[in-house]
């Protein structure tokens, strides 16, 4: 049986949410996920869209890279 692993260097997430407080939640918690994993952030890039309705869509792109 041959076993082998590799090295995430780079990772890109993308999320979503209803309010800016949910996507921080959703960003912070994946942040202490990727550290288990030797990631860091790299850069963060977001987005506010307003519906016909009024209501706010938020979005971000988050970009993880290896601690070097």
């Amino acid at each position: 049986m041959n076993f082998q692993l590799d090295i995430i260097k780079d990772k890109i997430e993308l999320f979503e949410a209803q309010t800016l407080k949910e996507l921080e939640k959703k960003i912070n918690d994946q942040i202490v996920h990727n550290q288990a994993i030797l990631l860091s952030v790299h850069s963060v890039s977001h987005q506010m869209h307003v519906t016909e309705e009024g209501h706010r869509f938020y979005s971000a792109v988050v970009h993880f890279k290896a601690n070097e």
